[in-house]
């Protein structure tokens, strides 16, 4: 857990008031202010900065609606949980439409809340250092207007200084997009550290099928980026839990050109890009979004396929709770090889898949 998060609780419950003391502030090591009521909330929440707001659903003094709007007010990118006495159908109806993050509810799943907090603390430090890149950027772009008129008068001596003022601004950028990325990975619990699994599936394949380090890296640049464009979908489509309609399936098969549009400025990404857009791509032609086949798909799209399929066939979704064992995951993916996968990538994930850290 990440040491000192600073947590508001609303609650009028003196019962949970000391169970929350307990957990967040003996076991979880957290700074925890406490406020009964609707007024000194907001007056705590004016005068502190908190990285998250864990607030009782049914407080007298207030409509919750309204206080969550005066906390939004103050701050637009504070976390809200919402904690309920129980998750009826009819509360959680009422609870979808506020804005807040997630629930808790009576027993308290320790493991869930601690998880949230976590993950919210993480996602706010990288934002913040977002914001903070983009304002540099700004800031660099407006230096680096006035410094190329200078550095055109005297090309010869500044060749050194021009190489190394690129690969930091291309450097900028790659943390900046890396951080986006990230952050949508953690939009839910569901898909969190899904962009570093592919990853470290990928290497290990290219690394099997004899690739070069050039090209191993740029498969590994790809995956962090791989799902950008799902920044264009909607979180309803992302974590429904129903089938999606064909509507629904549009917006879903745009994300890999979505996210090569986003990069398609940075030409020191081409190599990367192709391999994004093509990520979806089959092997027998029934991919998307440009139904490629077989050769016509870049080897690292069709091993980051692979390797994206793996992990989301382990991994929990919001579609399918339970993740397919081990043993089922190779299945389908033998079963589908030479249709959905390249018998080559298959042959060389079956080699290695022993040996990964997260299988």
């Amino acid at each position: 857990m990440p040491e000192g998060a600073r947590i508001l609780l609303v609650c009028d419950d003196e019962e949970m008031v000391g169970y929350f003391r307990e957990k967040l502030i003996v076991e979880g090591g957290h700074s925890v202010v406490f406020a009964s009521g609707s007024q000194a909330a907001l007056e705590n929440f004016k005068q502190n900065s908190f990285d998250v707001t864990i607030l009782k659903f049914d407080l007298p003094d207030m409509p919750m609606q309204g206080l969550i709007k005066d906390f939004k007010q103050i701050d637009p990118n504070c976390l809200i949980i919402a904690f309920i006495e129980n998750a009826s159908p009819d509360v959680l109806k009422g609870l979808s439409q506020l804005e807040v993050y997630d629930f808790i509810s009576r027993p308290i799943d320790q493991e869930k809340l601690f998880f949230l907090i976590e993950k919210w603390v993480r996602l706010r430090a990288e934002l913040l250092i977002n914001q903070k890149l983009s304002q540099g950027l700004k800031e660099h772009n407006s230096a680096l207007e006035k410094q190329n008129i200078l550095l055109a008068q005297r090309i010869e001596d500044s060749a050194k200084n021009l190489s190394r003022l690129y690969e930091d601004l291309r450097s900028t950028y790659m943390r900046t997009i890396k951080v986006l990325a990230q952050a949508i990975d953690a939009r839910d619990h569901y898909t969190h550290s899904h962009s570093e699994n592919v990853a470290g599936y990928s290497v290990a394949i290219g690394a099997e099928m004899g690739l070069s380090a050039r090209d191993i890296e740029i498969i590994r640049e790809a995956c962090e980026l791989h799902d950008l464009g799902k920044i264009g979908i909607e979180d309803a489509i992302l974590s429904k839990e129903a089938e999606l309609t064909p509507e629904e399936w549009v917006q879903i098969k745009r994300h890999p050109v979505t996210a090569a549009q986003i990069l398609e400025p940075l030409t020191f990404l081409q190599d990367v890009i192709e391999l994004i857009r093509q990520h979806h791509e089959h092997f027998d032609g029934s991919g998307y979004p440009e139904g490629r086949k077989g050769e016509d798909i870049f080897l690292g799209a069709r091993i980051i396929h692979l390797a994206d399929a793996y992990d989301s066939m382990r991994s929990a979704r919001s579609y399918r709770k339970t993740p397919l064992s081990k043993e089922e995951a190779l299945l389908e993916i033998k079963i589908n090889r030479g249709k959905q996968f390249d018998p080559k990538v298959v042959d060389a994930f079956l080699k290695i898949v022993d040996k990964l850290p997260v299988t």
